[in-house]
């Protein structure tokens, strides 16, 4: 019997966020999520969806013509058999990422799939979920993303940098909360300390605003 897995959507959009922002990319958005961000701009993947065997999803994802596949939520790892869609995925020939919160174990991601893992900020709200034994299963094609708020955020940040040995690991994104933090504010803080970090924004955003599916 082939596994099933609840999801909110499935959809083809330019990568908006990431190394691999602007490149055409599907995303398979699972339903669910353990965390409440006081941020979160996806909290309608909270419930619902739909569900849909393995071969349904990978032959929803084979109706568009691109190598990039975006496991999102939610927190897809909330639901167990999201690694044997990341086990699947790669065996046809996909180059997948995950975009994890970084409350759940990583340890088990196949390796081939690239993570994209949260340390939840101070504002967040959840910054008390964050696992910080996640750090050591990360790579130097994996990301560790810091959403910013303000400056207690960006602060709490350039600390978890030099604590965790972060640059020297993995790739480390800083992202602006779009409408709390200045995306120029944070840019200049980036440049003043001259941090080995990627300055990145919400492309997606900036092109479709709130869309859902975009």
């Amino acid at each position: 019997m082939d596994l099933v897995l609840r999801v909110s959507e499935i959809f083809y959009s330019l990568q908006g966020e990431t190394n691999t922002v602007g490149l055409p990319t599907v995303f398979i958005r699972l339903t669910g999520c353990p965390l409440r961000c006081v941020y979160c701009d996806t909290a309608y993947a909270f419930s619902g969806g739909e569900k849909l065997t393995l071969d349904q999803i990978v032959e929803r994802v084979g109706h568009y013509n691109t190598p990039y596949v975006t496991v999102t939520g939610g927190e897809p790892l909330a639901q167990p058999a999201c690694h044997s869609l990341m086990v699947r995925l790669p065996d046809l020939g996909y180059q997948v990422s995950l975009e994890t919160s970084g409350a759940l174990d990583v340890s088990d991601v196949d390796p081939r799939v690239v993570k994209v893992m949260d340390l939840k900020t101070p504002s967040s709200g959840e910054m008390q979920r964050n696992r910080y034994d996640n750090i050591a299963y990360l790579s130097l094609q994996d990301q560790v993303k810091f959403v910013i708020a303000d400056d207690g955020d960006y602060q709490w940040s350039k600390r978890q940098l030099v604590e965790h040995g972060l640059p020297e690991r993995c790739q480390v994104l800083f992202s602006p909360v779009m409408g709390a933090m200045s995306p120029t504010l944070l840019a200049d803080k980036i440049l003043a300390d001259q941090l080995p970090v990627r300055f990145q924004i919400q492309l997606h955003k900036i092109l479709w605003d709130d869309a859902r599916g975009k």
